[in-house]
């Protein structure tokens, strides 16, 4: 009647503590993506933008040349293709990297 009860209930624990192991890294990794600084650029880097690994936009950098004020238009199309491009990247960075926790697995409740 209780026979495997005993085991299966080790077996739980033992899957928990993996579980509990994977939420700290998981969490570990969250942080040092804050950390991490990946950087987006259009025309040719005249326009440039850097986002953490938790997508948080540090910086938008513009160079003089690319300032054109019968262009603004153009300009602007810079600054979102740069800020995309910086996006993918950082969104990129965090796959790969929880990726490396979970052996591709996309698993809910782990920040992805």
């Amino acid at each position: 009647m209780g026979q495997g009860f005993g085991s299966g209930a080790g077996e739980l624990g033992s899957l928990l503590k993996q579980a509990q192991e994977m939420q700290k890294r998981a969490q570990e990794i969250e942080r040092e993506l804050g950390e991490r600084i990946v950087e987006g650029s259009a025309g040719g880097g005249a326009v440039r933008c850097y986002v953490t690994g938790r997508l948080d936009v540090q910086a938008i950098k513009i160079d003089r040349d690319a300032v054109d004020p019968e262009d603004v238009e153009g300009l602007e199309d810079l600054v979102t293709v740069a800020v995309r491009q910086a996006v993918q990247s950082a969104r990129q960075l965090k796959e790969r990297e929880m990726a490396k926790l979970t052996g591709g697995i996309n698993m809910p409740g782990f920040g992805f």
